[in-house]
């Protein structure tokens, strides 16, 4: 389960490209100018490129890699409502990269994310209901979340809800399936 929550960390893509010069720098794989371009600009405020220069930081393109650095610029952009920030920030609490290993704050930064629809922090704020980690282990909770996911196009989160599925009664099954539609329904 780890490599599937780490894989989507490691391959998550710039938000909002902003300035054509840093994304076109990004794309050309020319980190050092895509920072240039954005570090300003995050400065200054943009939670796009608060999160962009994070990503940077965490996957260590064009400079060593800093998990603190890099969750210093997810916690102003996470603040600001950016939800793959949010999901990232989430991801380094549960691992303890670059902050304190915390799995309530993990939980709180994953749910902020995942009710945002963001499709990562759903499937792992499935885990953490599943776990127990952080949250008291609720398989109708984590049932739902994975099946958000999966609705999402996470492609892991089909095979976790079913798992989680074999563990539940027909009730809460059918209660869990409830909650799906109706936070799909509601955020449509």
């Amino acid at each position: 389960m780890l490599a599937t929550m780490v894989l989507a960390l490691l391959h998550a893509a710039p938000t909002m490209a902003g300035p054509k010069e840093g994304m076109e720098a990004f794309q050309a794989k020319d980190y050092p100018t895509a920072m240039q371009e954005w570090r300003p600009l995050a400065e200054e405020g943009a939670g796009w490129a608060q999160f962009n220069v994070g990503l940077l930081y965490v996957r260590g393109l064009g400079l060593p890699k800093d998990f603190r650095q890099a969750a210093s610029w997810f916690h102003k952009a996470a603040a600001q409502g950016n939800a793959a920030a949010q999901a990232t920030l989430g991801f380094l609490y549960d691992r303890g990269w670059g902050v304190s290993q915390d799995f309530s704050l993990a939980v709180y930064w994953y749910r902020l994310a995942a009710e945002q629809g963001e499709r990562t922090a759903q499937f792992n704020l499935g885990v953490m209901y599943h776990q127990g980690w952080g949250i008291p282990t609720n398989f109708i909770e984590a049932h739902n979340w994975y099946n958000l996911a999966s609705a999402a196009g996470f492609k892991a989160g089909a095979r976790w809800r079913d798992l989680v599925a074999e563990q539940m009664t027909d009730t809460q099954l059918a209660y869990a399936q409830r909650l799906a539609r109706e936070w799909t329904s509601r955020t449509q």
